[in-house]
């Protein structure tokens, strides 16, 4: 009962909910409800969802996971913004996996990851050069990934995909859990990044944003 009441008095600030195709990870292709938390201490050049880093509204967590379970789908996806950047949100993932969803997290990297229910599937980001904000990637939560999480590293050109393949040979990093490789949307031709990872046998997944081929850049898909 205690447990209940301090969740119902914890809330998080909400740029939007949304029932969408999942887009991108190993969870590409699955119907999906998307949470998109506000705020984001990172700037990086290529982001495509700027308007979550202000305004938002304060939902209470009881109230949200509501309207999450309103849409009738299992798999559930919290992101942002940087969704860590909200203390509340280790609340949150845990109290969506409690309902029984299937949760995975959408982070930058920059922030710690230890203290993120188990539960919960970690996409944690790998900025590279090109990003503008590589000087933000916090290397020790790399000790802290699991098999079931997935590093995602986003690419503006060749010159960071040169960073990204040094980066996964002398960390070792597709021995500690799936590593992807997407190509920055109208900056990076993904013809030639996936030219580049069968000519290296890169040990990664290749993806594109599949939400953008759908929907171009709408906004809550």
């Amino acid at each position: 009962m205690q447990e209940l009441q301090e969740r119902t008095k914890t809330s998080v600030r909400v740029t939007e909910v949304f029932a969408s195709i999942q887009g991108e990870t190993s969870r590409t292709g699955l119907p999906t409800v998307f949470v998109r938390l506000t705020g984001c201490p990172l700037r990086c050049v290529w982001c495509d969802t700027e308007y979550a880093f202000h305004g938002g509204r304060s939902r209470d967590l009881d109230e949200l996971i509501a309207e999450v379970a309103a849409h009738g789908l299992r798999h559930v996806c919290v992101t942002g913004g940087e969704p860590l950047a909200q203390k509340s949100c280790l609340q949150l993932l845990a109290a969506l996996c409690d309902r029984g969803f299937s949760v995975s997290l959408e982070t930058s990297g920059a922030l710690d990851i230890s203290g993120v229910d188990a539960r919960v599937s970690r996409i944690v980001d790998l900025k590279a050069p090109g990003s503008g904000e590589a000087d933000r990637n916090l290397w020790a939560n790399l000790a802290h990934l699991r098999s079931d999480d997935e590093l995602k590293i986003v690419l503006a050109d060749e010159a960071d995909y040169a960073w990204a393949r040094a980066c996964i040979v002398e960390h070792r990093l597709a021995e500690r859990c799936p590593v992807l490789l997407s190509p920055v949307h109208g900056r990076l031709d993904p013809t030639a990044l996936a030219e580049w990872i069968v000519r290296d046998r890169l040990p990664v997944r290749f993806q594109t944003q599949i939400h953008k081929i759908l929907w171009l850049d709408a906004r809550g898909r």
